[in-house]
């Protein structure tokens, strides 16, 4: 991504500035009310370097910490909580650990016994499979 260098910004720059598309970060601002760009004389919304560094954030959260919208919500709540100031480059946040409530669960480890029991249960399969078809 990009630096932003200006002022404000469109929501098609700061869409081609993230990788989104402009309707996600519509849906976004109904979603999260950290993110609340201004809107100009003639309604467009003119984003901030703080509204795009928070537009990185919850696409950090959502897209690679895999947090669902309320995980993400509540994971925000807890930055805040910490001392995240809205607008904070994403690089300087600790992320921490996901809770263990629904929807913010990171994927655990399968242990290496399980996985090998799993892996000779899909061989078998596939051998059924191949005598079946």
């Amino acid at each position: 991504m990009a630096k932003p260098t200006k002022m404000y910004y469109s929501i098609t720059e700061v869409a081609e500035l993230t990788g989104l598309k402009a309707h996600i970060l519509r849906y976004w601002e109904t979603e999260f009310n950290i993110l609340h760009p201004k809107k100009n004389r003639a309604g467009n919304r003119a984003y901030k370097v703080k509204d795009i560094e928070t537009v990185k954030l919850i696409k950090r959260l959502l897209h690679e910490e895999r947090y669902t919208i309320n995980g993400a919500k509540q994971k925000i709540k807890q930055l805040r909580q910490n001392g995240y100031k809205p607008g904070q480059p994403i690089q300087t946040i600790d992320f921490g650990k996901k809770t263990g409530k629904r929807g913010a669960v990171k994927k655990q480890e399968v242990p290496d016994d399980i996985r090998k029991t799993l892996k000779e249960i899909r061989t078998e399969l596939r051998e059924i499979l191949s005598m079946l078809g």
